[in-house]
């Protein structure tokens, strides 16, 4: 029997490069080879697509990011079929076959954004995640606001800081952010793995958090501090028809020092745990698990997503973001609370490619 093609792509031009490259190498290390004939794409900081290694491991080694080798043939996706073609320096383009599936482990913008959603749904081929409005909206954490909010979810207060208010009304943009309240956390209003983010607790660290946003965005978040503990909740598509179901919650703590849940004690070892369950009174675990699913339904994801809340001393539970494309290496969180629901890491990318496979291509 023939084995289904699927390429896993990785990488992109964004700060979130080397976090994309973590999570495909964990994907890669566990495919099932017999089922499937693994094509890795690489996508270099410059945006060209290249094919790359299969057998790196792609993890952080001495303190140094990973990064795209694009020693490889230069590649392209034209749209139609899902074929592959090949761009070698001096030889004539060259099919190199159609793909069934890709999968997209891919975070940030002209990435996770829509942008690579939209340039597969032109070539006419299947992936793994969220469509391209879904993905978009999940970016863009003043519209992913905006739209939970109009679903009747909790969100915290929040600014958005436009790239053109900044430039010409600052001085009205730092009075509505100071009705807040202080602190504040301050970040790129269209990136993920906190990058870019600071916590700003007086008028003169807030424009420096604004700057520093804004070397990754030029929109910037700015959101009221919200106490409580930090729960995380993965949602998965189910198959056929089936409802989606969400993962046991979590609770994410942070170990290495640090004030929050930032870039390194994500990525870097012995700077988090997860405690899965969360120690919570079942009735607040069972309302977590049915925000995050009204969550996911009301951006219209698709495929899987992490969903994460704040639980406050006083009980409520505010809903703070979703990925729709969340940190995917075998260690991160959402693998790591579908794990402790009974779906394994190896399991977990074989459902996400059938549950791929089985979406229709075009309007849905």
């Amino acid at each position: 029997m023939n084995r289904i093609r699927v390429a896993v792509v990785f990488g992109g031009r964004n700060s979130e490069h080397a976090v994309s490259l973590m999570g495909a190498g964990s994907v890669l290390s566990v495919i099932d080879r017999e089922r499937y004939e693994v094509v890795p794409i690489g996508i270099a900081p410059d945006g060209r697509w290249v094919i790359a290694a299969d057998t790196q491991s792609y993890a952080i080694e001495d303190g140094a990011l990973p990064v795209v080798d694009t020693s490889g043939s230069a590649l392209a996706i034209p749209p139609g079929d899902g074929s592959l073609v090949a761009l070698d320096p001096g030889d004539i383009p060259r099919s190199i076959g159609a793909v069934d599936v890709v999968f997209p482990v891919m975070h940030g913008p002209f990435a996770e954004d829509g942008t690579i959603q939209g340039l597969l749904e032109m070539a006419g081929v299947r992936y793994v995640g969220s469509g391209v409005l879904a993905s978009a909206v999940g970016m863009d954490k003043a519209y992913m606001k905006a739209v939970l909010n109009s679903a009747g979810l909790p969100v915290g207060p929040f600014v958005v800081v436009a790239d053109r208010a900044w430039r010409t009304d600052r001085h009205r943009v730092l009075k509505e952010i100071e009705e807040l309240g202080w602190p504040v956390f301050v970040k790129p209003a269209r990136a993920g793995s906190s990058q870019g983010i600071s916590k700003a607790s007086t008028p003169e660290e807030l424009e420096t958090a604004i700057e520093f946003a804004r070397e990754h965005d030029p929109k910037v978040l700015v959101e009221a501090a919200i106490p409580g503990r930090e729960i995380e909740c993965a949602v998965l598509q189910g198959l056929g028809d089936e409802p989606p179901a969400a993962s046991v919650p979590g609770e994410v703590l942070v170990t290495g020092g640090q004030e929050f849940f930032d870039f390194e004690a994500k990525y870097y070892p012995d700077q988090m745990a997860l405690r899965v369950p969360a120690d919570l009174p079942e009735e607040v675990a069972e309302e977590i698990r049915a925000m995050a699913v009204r969550a996911y339904e009301a951006l219209g994801c698709e495929g899987l997503s992490r969903v994460d809340f704040f639980y406050t001393p006083d009980g409520r539970l505010i809903l703070n973001e979703i990925n729709t494309m969340p940190g995917f290496t075998s260690l991160s969180v959402a693998p790591q609370l579908w794990a402790a629901t009974g779906l394994p890491y190896p399991e977990l990318v074989d459902r996400l490619i059938q549950l791929a496979l089985q979406r229709p291509l075009g309007l849905r």
